[in-house]
């Protein structure tokens, strides 16, 4: 029972994720410019979660005696950098290309990632890992309908954007394993998206968000991207993945990819082919074979 309760909110957690990009998307559509999406959704989601912390303790004043927290608070909040470039250079790629296209090019921090932990931390992949990354790569090209449309058609600025988006995203994983992890999740969450804040402030400068006409038009977008992207993700992978375990984990969190290209393709009426989803299919299909792997290796199975 406790596995299932685990398993819906990682499952929730990842398709939180997936709905992002056609909110930004839509709220493009209203004028809106990229620094105003981003500021809102960093200072929406900073407030939500030290306001949750608050009410926390409010009933429960126990809640840091579990954890040591040795950790300098500093490190943390500048650990959230990572999660403001994500956002930044991820709603860039939004901007520019396709969000079914988006979608696709953030989840290359499979990729990334592995090569990332190879070159810092000489973690060396596994030849099963090797030939994942190959079939990612290969899907891609699938996936982003590179066969089936002109390449001229195709924001290489946009590619760029969300192949860097992939990167600190992989950074983010990285980081967010290593850093922090002896406060309370909500207590990190809170800090590290305080450091998102500080950095999409210090760099896009959008205090426009703060005047009474963009935020009476913009708060509803800001509410949801909020709500769905900062609040909702990291409380409900924190509850779940504990109890689904990281490779069940890691096959749940890869829902946000279809979620991510079903929404535009029924919301944001985007052109989806066939072929397409066919690249989406067999990266996932990547995704959940590497860590049915890992559980095998973890229990003994043959």
């Amino acid at each position: 029972m406790e596995k299932t309760k685990g398993v819906i909110a990682v499952f929730l957690g990842a398709a939180s994720f997936g709905i992002l990009s056609t909110f930004v998307k839509k709220s493009y559509a209203l004028g809106f410019n990229l620094g105003e999406v981003t500021g809102i959704q960093a200072l929406f989601g900073m407030l939500f979660l030290w306001l949750l912390l608050g009410i926390i303790l409010i009933f429960n004043k126990s809640y840091f005696t579990k954890y040591p927290s040795k950790t300098s608070k500093w490190k943390v909040l500048i650990s959230g950098i990572s999660t403001g470039a994500v956002s930044i250079l991820y709603y860039k790629c939004v901007q520019l290309v396709p969000a079914s296209l988006a979608i696709v090019l953030l989840m290359q921090y499979i990729w990334i990632g592995q090569l990332i932990e190879f070159l810092v931390f000489k973690a060396k992949p596994s030849k099963r890992n090797i030939w994942g990354i190959i079939v990612i790569l290969a899907s891609t090209l699938l996936a982003t309908g590179l066969f089936e449309h002109d390449i001229n058609g195709i924001s290489l600025l946009g590619i760029g954007y969300g192949l860097l988006a992939a990167t600190a995203y992989a950074v983010f994983i990285i980081v967010n394993g290593r850093v922090g992890n002896d406060y309370p999740p909500l207590y990190k969450s809170a800090l590290m998206v305080s450091g998102a804040c500080i950095l999409v402030f210090t760099l896009l400068r959008p205090f426009s968000v703060l005047q009474i006409d963009t935020l009476s038009n913009l708060w509803q977008y800001g509410l949801l991207l909020s709500i769905f992207g900062t609040v909702l993700p990291p409380v409900l992978f924190a509850y779940g993945m504990p109890k689904t375990g990281v490779s069940l984990g890691s096959i749940l969190s890869s829902v946000e990819l279809p979620v991510a290209v079903c929404m535009s393709f029924f919301v944001l009426h985007e052109a989806v082919t066939p072929l397409q989803f066919v690249g989406v299919a067999l990266i996932l299909a990547v995704v959940v074979i590497l860590n049915l792997k890992k559980d095998d290796a973890s229990t003994g199975a043959p």
